[in-house]
């Protein structure tokens, strides 16, 4: 059997609007995004790093690599 669909925007009588706290539109958007950090990488360089520790360890052989070749030394360092 299937539900009639409610197109009221009444609240039902069980609920008070007094029960609710002003609504805040993006209350929380600034805090949320100061402790993300989400990257999109493409398709491509998805396949190639099944994780975010596979994706982490080749930026940081790549890091040490470019760290390397900017010190002047030519050679990345020994991990």
């Amino acid at each position: 059997m299937k539900k009639a669909e409610s197109t009221s925007d009444e609240l039902r009588p069980e609920y008070k609007r007094a029960d609710f706290k002003k609504l805040e539109r993006g209350r929380y958007h600034k805090r949320v995004t100061a402790s993300s950090n989400v990257v999109v990488v493409d398709p491509e360089l998805a396949a190639i790093f099944p994780s975010s520790a596979a994706v982490n360890k080749a930026l940081h052989s790549l890091a040490e690599v470019a760290e390397a070749v900017t010190s002047g030394s030519g050679r990345p360092s020994a991990v």
